[in-house]
């Protein structure tokens, strides 16, 4: 149950309503401040459609701080929307929890880099030399620092969600069912 109550469109003003376009639980709960979710949202939606990373990259990377902080909301989101829309396979997801487990994973080693750094900045404030060097080399300066952003970006959503313990939406269960997350 989440710690503060979940918003309908009826509990907004007219035109603060646009906010919950998508219905979800995060956005039912970020609408308690409406500055902070337009906020959110401009970032979220720039990563989204605007950001010149590789789109199957990124959700990789975003994925893997989902798996790392054992977050079930925003794994099994974006493992749907990776899915879904992004070009992430199934073996991707598989590679992804054998890259995590410590076990070969058969990815590329731009791949690879792009996880360990998530993983890196999930669970230490900063991300080792050898996996930025391995992606700088190969993306450029750019999409290095669009790629650091986003990891920074979904570690503070993760660390939002946990706290606020924000519910899976039950049509998302099914995500968590195929690839659970990692016991603590």
């Amino acid at each position: 149950m989440a710690r503060v109550p979940y918003l309908d469109a009826t509990d907004l003003r007219e035109e603060d309503r646009d906010q919950l376009a998508r219905p979800i639980n995060l956005n039912r709960a970020l609408v308690h401040s409406i500055p902070a979710s337009r906020s959110f949202w401009q970032m979220g939606n720039w990563i989204r459609f605007d950001a010149t990373v590789d789109r199957r990259l990124r959700e990789m990377a975003i994925m893997q701080v989902g798996y790392t902080a054992r977050s079930a909301y925003e794994w099994s989101h974006h493992v749907q929307l990776g899915m879904k829309d992004f070009g992430v396979s199934e073996a991707d997801v598989r590679a992804l929890i054998d890259e995590s487990e410590g076990r070969s994973s058969g990815l590329p080693a731009l791949d690879r880099a792009v996880l360990r750094l998530a993983r890196e900045m999930t669970t230490g404030i900063a991300g080792s030399r050898e996996a930025f060097e391995v992606i700088d080399a190969a993306l450029g300066h750019e999409q290095t620092t669009e790629l650091v952003l986003m990891i920074g970006f979904y570690n503070g959503v993760v660390r939002y969600l946990e706290t606020m313990e924000i519910d899976v939406e039950p049509e998302y269960q099914q995500y968590l069912d195929q690839f659970p997350l990692p016991k603590a």
